[in-house]
């Protein structure tokens, strides 16, 4: 099987630069193309404080401070993710392989199957932290919903 369209699910942990080196290495290997994707979700953004109903009458000011503040760090993160996609399209394209790279805000699982299914991906290449039992149950598995969801082949890269 032929690997030409190849969709990798990319953050800035530390088994990132093995989730891109497999990648490019299969694309290299199927002169393939790569499109990079981060999602920026609310676990990555966080979330302000939101203020209990009664005290939004009271303290509006509260609610725009927040607004606010989380308007401020969604462009810090989206800017950081903007710049390491950036160099790792850069380091892929100087290689040979055409790539492109995207972020949205969203559910990482569902938006890697969703650029999957519109961009025809032959495989998503990830990784998988490891989490494992209530850790996993309480923040959820991205490789587990992908390796359920995806509409291509998957390559989850174990952290070691």
């Amino acid at each position: 099987m032929s690997f030409k369209k190849i969709l990798v699910g990319i953050d800035n942990s530390q088994l990132c630069n093995s989730v891109f080196t497999q990648a490019l290495e299969l694309a290299q290997m199927n002169k393939g193309s790569l499109m990079l994707l981060h999602c920026l979700s609310s676990e990555t953004v966080g979330e302000p404080p939101v203020p209990m109903s009664f005290e939004m009458s009271v303290y509006p000011e509260m609610m725009n401070a927040a607004y606010e503040a989380n308007q401020v760090l969604m462009q810090q993160k989206t800017t950081e993710a903007r710049t390491w996609l950036q160099s790792y399209c850069d380091t892929a394209t100087s290689q040979g392989v055409p790539t492109n790279f995207d972020y949205q805000v969203g559910n990482p699982g569902h938006s890697l199957c969703t650029v999957a299914r519109s961009w025809d991906a032959d495989l998503i290449v990830l990784g998988r932290r490891g989490l494992t039992g209530l850790a996993e149950a309480m923040l959820g598995s991205v490789s587990n919903y992908v390796l359920h969801h995806a509409p291509c082949s998957v390559l989850v890269i174990q952290q070691g």
